[in-house]
């Protein structure tokens, strides 16, 4: 009995917070860029229980899918995808380094190259700052040219190059911001292999229809629990009939 109201209360309380996720994952299927969440449950015994029988269901480490978006091509300078694995370096709101796969670009009045949320871009040296120009280009390892105001059209001068990253996937953490970091809080170093795609941008990675589905299954399995626990209500006033006739 009490092994049945303590699965079934504890599971119906992490299936509301997948729940959430599913919602969380939903609410960003047309975030450039955005890798999906992913929750994990399992069963674990409840500490200082009389009963060994006694466990409850609690959500383990949340995950992310880190599987690649669709490339779509918008033709707009300052935008870009990286292709394959691989992260773009920001400056986080904290001013600690963090990574996005998020390539919609701008300038800012002063140069600096952000991001659509106003992440500072980091370059080999720092914050990427970009010199008045035209005709700005991106190239596969992330070096931005352009054309200098005042010169001639003659050709792009290289002014600066996007830090590119590849740490293991199992070393990254998101933070609440959205942005990844490693889990030791350190930078992680640049990786030449890392590769852009100018002119585009990566889609979300979550696929509405499966996270329907899954909201759906969810739902379900909520149902389930709350039957459980009901059935648990009747079997102990039954229980409870029985005692008082004896």
């Amino acid at each position: 009995m009490d092994r049945l109201i303590y699965t079934a209360m504890s599971g119906a309380k992490h299936i509301l917070e997948q729940q959430a996720t599913t919602s969380h994952n939903l609410a960003n299927a047309t975030t450039t860029g955005f890798r999906g969440q992913i929750d994990q449950f399992r069963a674990v015994p409840v500490q200082g229980a009389i009963l060994p029988t006694r466990a409850f269901v609690v959500d383990s480490t949340t995950g992310s899918d880190f599987r690649g978006g669709a490339i779509q091509h918008t033709g707009r300078e300052l935008d870009v995808a990286v292709q394959g694995d691989g992260w773009i370096a920001v400056q986080a709101a904290d001013g600690s380094e963090a990574y996005t796969r998020n390539g919609s670009l701008k300038l800012d009045e002063n140069g600096l190259l952000l991001t659509r949320d106003g992440l500072t871009v980091l370059g080999d040296g720092g914050p990427l700052s970009i010199p008045p120009g035209r005709n700005i280009a991106v190239a596969k390892d992330g070096t931005i040219s352009l054309v200098p105001d005042g010169s001639a059209a003659t050709g792009l001068t290289s002014v600066g190059r996007m830090k590119l990253v590849n740490p293991a996937q199992a070393d990254l953490v998101r933070g609440d911001d959205g942005l990844f970091r490693l889990q030791d809080g350190n930078a992680a170093a640049a990786d030449p292999k890392v590769a852009l795609i100018s002119g585009a941008l990566e889609s979300s990675n979550v696929n509405v229809v499966d996270e329907m589905v899954n909201m759906i299954s969810l739902a379900r399995q909520f149902d389930m629990q709350m039957k459980l626990l009901q059935r648990a209500e009747d079997n102990d006033s039954k229980a409870a009939q029985l005692l008082s006739m004896s």
